[in-house]
Order: C-alpha cells, then sequence, then structure tokens
C-alpha cells in the first residue's frame, strides 16, 4: 500500500491516515521550505495519477487493519508528496472515501483555485486547507517560486470564491496555514496584507508555521520568536482563532508490524525525527539494523536539521532537481 501512509500524529487533525493521489514530486510550486527537497516535476495541467478506486480500496484495507490493533482514526486525509488538485480524479476520489464513515482532509497549496472544478472537488471534504504564504506577487515568487503560468491574483480570488461557498457549508472546517520564513515574509506591510486577505476567507483556523523539519533550501530560515509573536497579534486582529505550528507532532505513528513497508510509506511524505524511528521499530518488533540497511541501499537518507537527526525517503528522481 505505498500510496498510503500511518495513522501518523497530526498536529492539527490527531491520528490521520495520509493519501498520496499524485506521484512523488509532481506540485504546482517549488517552494524553498519544502521537507522533500527540490521539486523535480513543476506543473500546472490537471490529470490522471491512480485510479480512484485503487486508492479507495487501499484506504478500505487500511482502515480495517488499524482497528482490528485497537487503534483510532480521526481523519482520511490527502496529502501527498506534491499539489493535491493536480489530481484530475480528487473529486471521485473524495467522495469514494466519504463511504468510510471517516471525514476527509485535503491539505492544498490553492494554487489551482481558480479553476471552477477544483473549487467543485474540494467541497466534498469536511476539511480543506489552504496555504497563504504571501500577499504580494514578489513574495509568493521569492517563497512558493510558481510554475511560470500562474497568476497570483487569480489564485487569491479564487481562494475567495472557494472560501465563501466553503464556509457557508454546515459540517465543514476551512483552515489557511502561513509558513514565515525569516527576511521574507515577516515584515510589518506584508503580515498585514497576509492577515487582511486570511481575514476575508474567514476561515475557522489561521496556522501560522516554521520550518520544523530539513527545508528544500538552506537559506528558508525560520521566523524568530519576535516575527511570530508580531504575526500572532497582526492576524489575530482579523481571524478570531489564530494558532502557532511550531511544535512536534509526537512519536505515535502507526505500526503494522513490516517495518521496511512502514518506514517507506511515512517516511515520503513525512520526515521522521530518529525518535520517532526508534518508537515505531519498537512497536514492530524490529531493531535499527532496518535503518541501517535501508541507508545503506541508499532508499533512505539521514539529515540533521534544529539539532535533531531525520529520516526521509529518497526518490530515485528526486536528484535531477538537484
Amino acid at each position: 500500500m505505498e500510496h498510503l501512509f500511518g495513522p501518523v500524529p497530526s498536529r492539527r487533525l490527531g491520528r490521520s491516515i495520509g493519501i498520496n493521489n499524485v506521484t512523488p514530486k509532481h506540485c504546482t510550486y517549488a517552494c524553498i521550505y519544502c521537507q522533500l527537497g527540490r521539486a523535480v516535476h513543476v506543473e500546472t495541467d490537471r490529470r490522471e495519477f491512480y485510479r480512484p478506486e485503487l486508492l479507495i480500496g487501499e484506504a478500505q484495507q487500511r482502515i480495517r487493519d488499524v482497528y482490528s490493533r485497537g487503534e483510532t482514526i480521526d481523519y482520511l486525509t490527502i496529502v501527498p508528496d506534491g499539489e493535491p488538485t493536480l489530481d484530475l480524479h480528487l473529486e471521485e476520489l473524495i467522495c469514494g472515501l466519504q463511504e468510510t464513515g471517516i471525514p476527509v482532509a485535503v491539505i492544498t497549496n490553492g494554487s489551482l483555485l481558480g479553476s471552477p472544478d477544483v473549487r467543485r472537488a474540494l467541497l466534498g471534504a469536511q476539511w480543506v486547507s489552504i496555504k497563504v504564504d504571501a500577499a504580494s506577487t514578489a513574495v509568493w515568487k521569492k517563497i512558493d517560486r510558481p510554475h511560470k503560468l500562474l497568476d497570483h491574483t487569480r489564485l487569491l480570488r479564487g481562494a475567495e470564491l472557494f472560501a465563501a461557498e466553503y464556509t457557508a457549508r454546515e459540517g465543514t472546517f476551512l483552515a489557511t496555514e502561513t509558513m514565515l520564513i525569516g527576511d521574507m515574509n515577516t515584515s510589518e506591510a506584508e503580515l498585514s496584507s497576509i492577515a487582511r486577505f486570511v481575514g476575508s476567507l474567514q476561515p475557522d483556523a489561521a496556522y501560522l508555521s516554521i520550518p520544523t523539519r530539513p527545508p528544500a533550501e538552506s537559506f528558508a530560515i525560520p521566523a524568530g520568536e519576535a516575527a511570530l509573536a508580531r504575526a500572532y497579534h497582526v492576524f489575530s486582529e482579523h481571524t478570531s482563532r489564530v494558532e502557532h505550528l511550531t511544535g512536534y507532532e509526537g512519536d505515535e505513528f502507526s505500526a503494522t508490524g513490516v517495518a521496511i513497508d512502514d518506514l517507506m510509506s511515512i517516511t515520503a511524505v513525512h520526515p521522521m525525527r530518529k525518535e520517532a524511528v526508534e518508537a515505531l521499530l519498537q512497536r514492530d518488533g524490529s531493531s535499527f539494523d532496518v535503518v541501517q540497511g535501508l541507508l545503506e541501499a541508499q532508499a533512505l537518507l539521514c539529515t540533521e536539521y534544529d539539532g535533531h537527526t531525520y529520516y526521509v525517503r529518497k526518490f530515485r528522481d528526486r536528484q535531477m532537481g538537484r
């Protein structure tokens, strides 16, 4: 089941099963802070990556397996190693996942919300997060490094149209997330502009993040404490619920009993701290020799960030983008 991972601990969604609905590193952006390295395939055309019935079937099997171990699932989260709205079958996938009775979440960068088809597809999810890293086009291009065909004004207007329809529905939760990068989007003017726009969407929550895992570019440094505090107060003037997402999620990753499969599926989209890997191996009844073998085979990469050791899956084509 290489298209699914978890349940993993989420700071926003509790215990979440992640669903990969696009192939690795297909995105509309090449964000400087991406936790999985530099983008390889930057594109804007929506197309089929996987048949939705394949992903739905795998999700149903994973749910049965998780429940058989007495574990819980709070959300099925469509959060691939790339941009989920590139999937032409996203609407069908969301509808199929709804039949499991578990709420569906989608985490999107919002770049394709200018398309009515994308907005319609996302309306079926119970929880949607839209990324808003910048209000000015210049800062947007510097941080998110969008595909050249994307238009920032159309993107922002699409977000407004989607939010207006989505928040009018019962049983939905709209979130925004802003990644704060030191010396890039933390000026008084930029923060005020972002906060005003986010406020216009009337989200249920506005999350402020900093890179907590190794970023694609070393110069993508987290905003400092003073900038975080200033951003919180500025956003609070426009949005009723503002939260920082700057902490560690924890080590409660789900174990299936097959250590290699667990490590490869989770680290494909979610770099793991060494402590989390050790905890997962213990639940799988495996030793750290499994990790050593994957490192020697160059299936896993090891990196240091902010005083912690992280492990992330190595994709064969990732190095092509470096």
